[in-house]
């Protein structure tokens, strides 16, 4: 009977125990920045640019009705029927002189500064235009 308590006894030894393989991870590293200095931005010659001039402007468009070719312009000068005026904008250029002038539908000669006008226009013209007086 002793001889069996030894065999159960060594069966109990053989077994170990599992070992777990870990993996290292090996880190590369990045070669270092070789430092280059760098020479101050140089400076770039400042734009002559021609000035607009802003002596001549009458007024502004603030709006145009196409089925009569009438602008309105906001007038930063004083305008009389007869006067030449040009017409600056993106896509407007074109002189011209005044035929007819309107002040609230009613036809005037002169109108004075910050006063709302209607001009007969010959051509298209757009909110922001400038009115130039030639």
């Amino acid at each position: 009977m002793a001889l069996k308590k030894k065999k159960a006894k060594k069966k109990a030894v053989k077994r170990k125990p599992l070992k777990k393989k870990v993996a290292k991870k090996v880190l590369k590293k990045k070669p270092a920045r070789k430092t280059v200095k760098k020479a101050a931005p140089k400076k770039k010659p400042a734009v002559v640019r021609a000035k607009k001039v802003k002596e001549n402007i009458i007024g502004s468009i603030t709006h145009y009705f196409p089925h009569v070719q009438a602008a309105v312009v906001k007038l930063k000068a004083p305008l009389a029927v007869g006067d030449t005026i040009k017409v600056k904008g993106h896509t407007t250029d074109f002189t011209q002189t005044i035929a007819s002038m309107q002040i609230d539908r009613v036809p005037v000669n002169s109108a004075k500064i910050g006063e709302e006008i209607g001009l007969l226009v010959k051509s298209r013209v757009r909110q922001h235009d400038l009115v130039y007086k030639v």
